[in-house]
């Protein structure tokens, strides 16, 4: 079983205990991004927690997840939604035709892949022109708060590939080519998102 199958059932209330102001925060900063006839696909959805804020502003969201878990909970999370359509998925493998989407979200995942850039490459082939790529991902800002969720996590299973502070998560998508703009969202553990605009 993976990890996030076997958290899912706690993962809100871990995340509202620890980083209220930011978890409840990203999803709320990311919906601004959002306009009403928006097609949206979102990778690693999770619990539904970035979800929520944009399921009422959009007219359409596809959110997917590899972790069935965590699918489950999303579910339950957005059954209010009627434009909501949930799938499992990998995000290095989406089965969508190219320039689908008017804005493609994956939330707190780069940094647990092995490979991030195809990650993003396959979100940029699924955005339309002129579409946006939106990466919110929490930065370990070397406080005692980030030093402990990461180790917690790292200990659990969670498995972090990457860490970021909010100079090398800029300098990550520089030095790959991608030209974003960023926000953050302040909380323990701060969320940075990156916004790719499809040229």
């Amino acid at each position: 079983m993976l990890f996030w199958d076997m958290v899912s059932g706690v993962y809100d209330l871990f995340e509202r205990l620890y980083n209220r102001k930011c978890y409840d925060g990203t999803g709320a900063r990311v919906a601004q991004e959002i306009d009403r006839d928006d097609n949206v696909l979102e990778c690693a959805c999770g619990t539904g927690s970035i979800t929520v804020h944009m399921a009422p502003v959009c007219k359409s969201l596809r959110a997917t997840d590899f972790s069935s878990g965590m699918l489950r909970k999303c579910r339950k999370n957005t059954k209010r939604f009627d434009n909501v359509r949930l799938c499992k998925a990998n995000i290095m493998e989406l089965k969508c035709r190219d320039e689908v989407f008017d804005k493609v979200v994956a939330g707190n995942v780069i940094h647990l892949l092995d490979d991030p850039c195809k990650a993003l490459d396959e979100l940029l082939r699924v955005c339309k022109k002129g579409g946006k790529v939106i990466i919110p991902t929490y930065i370990n800002m070397g406080n005692d708060g980030s030093e402990f969720l990461v180790k917690l996590f790292d200990f659990c299973g969670a498995n972090f590939t990457k860490q970021f502070n909010m100079e090398s998560y800029k300098r990550f998508f520089a030095e790959n080519g991608y030209k974003a703009e960023f926000d953050l969202v302040e909380g323990r553990m701060p969320c940075a998102i990156a916004i790719i605009t499809k040229e």
